[in-house]
C-alpha cells in the first residue's frame, strides 16, 4: 500500500523518523560546536507530524518573526526543507560569529544574512546526511532562499505547493545550549510521498 500522505505513518515509521531526526540534530550541534569553537549541548528533539495551523502556533504564532532558511530537496529524495531560527538561536550565532548584538531582527544585514545562510546550509545538510546514509539514498539540497518574515507568512510557501499531497508536516524542534544559554531552531521536513515510500523500503520498513 502506497502512502497517501504523514498520517499513514504507524508508530514504527515515526520511531525511524525520530531516529533519523536524532542523529541529525547531534550531526547539526557537532558541525555548529566546530563552526563556533566552543561546546554546544543539544536536549533530545522532539519530532512531530503536525498540520500546518499546528506549526504556526509552535512556532510562536503567526505574527511571530523568523529567519528562515528554505531547501528543495532533489536526486532519490525529493521534496522541502525548512530551517527556522528563532531570535535567541540567531542572536548567539551572530554574537559568537560576528561579535554583534542583535537587539531587533531589523538590525540584520548582508552580512549578518550571509553568516546566518552559512549556518543554515551546515545545519540542513546534517539532516540530509542522517537520511542518506541510513536509508542509503543520494540527497541533494539546493542553496537556500533566506528570508525573515512572519511565521505565518513562511508556512504559506509550503502549504500551498504540496496542498495537493498533504496538509502535515514532519516538525523537528531543536533546544541548544551554549555558555548557559538556551537557544532554538526548528526544521520543517516535507518530502513527497514517493520519496517517504523509498526511505521506509530501504530501511526494511513495510508500507
Amino acid at each position: 500500500m502506497a502512502f497517501r500522505d504523514l498520517t499513514d505513518l504507524n508508530d514504527m515509521h515515526l520511531d525511524v523518523l525520530k531516529e533519523i531526526g536524532n542523529i541529525g540534530s547531534g550531526n547539526a550541534a557537532s558541525a555548529l560546536s566546530a563552526m563556533l569553537s566552543k561546546p554546544i549541548n543539544i536536549e533530545v528533539p522532539k519530532i512531530n507530524i503536525l498540520d500546518y495551523n499546528t506549526v504556526v502556533d509552535s512556532l510562536g504564532g503567526p505574527e511571530n518573526l523568523l529567519v528562515s532558511l528554505l531547501f528543495t530537496m532533489t536526486d532519490d529524495v525529493k521534496g522541502m526543507m525548512i530551517f527556522l531560527l528563532q531570535k535567541d538561536f540567531a542572536h548567539m550565532l551572530l554574537n559568537t560569529l560576528l561579535g554583534c548584538e542583535l537587539e531587533s531582527f531589523n538590525d540584520v544585514g548582508e552580512m549578518e544574512l550571509s553568516a546566518l545562510k552559512e549556518v543554515g546550509n551546515i545545519m540542513a545538510a546534517s539532516y540530509v546526511n542522517a537520511i542518506s546514509t541510513l536509508a542509503d539514498l543520494r540527497m541533494n539540497i539546493s542553496v537556500p532562499d533566506i528570508c525573515i518574515d512572519m511565521a505565518g507568512s513562511i508556512l504559506s510557501v509550503p502549504a500551498i505547493h504540496f496542498a495537493n499531497i498533504s496538509d502535515k508536516i514532519i516538525f523537528i524542534n531543536d533546544e541548544f545550549n551554549a555558555d548557559g544559554q538556551s537557544a532554538s531552531s526548528q526544521v520543517l521536513m516535507i518530502p513527497d510521498m514517493e520519496s517517504l515510500e523509498k526511505i521506509m523500503k530501504n530501511l526494511g520498513l513495510d508500507l
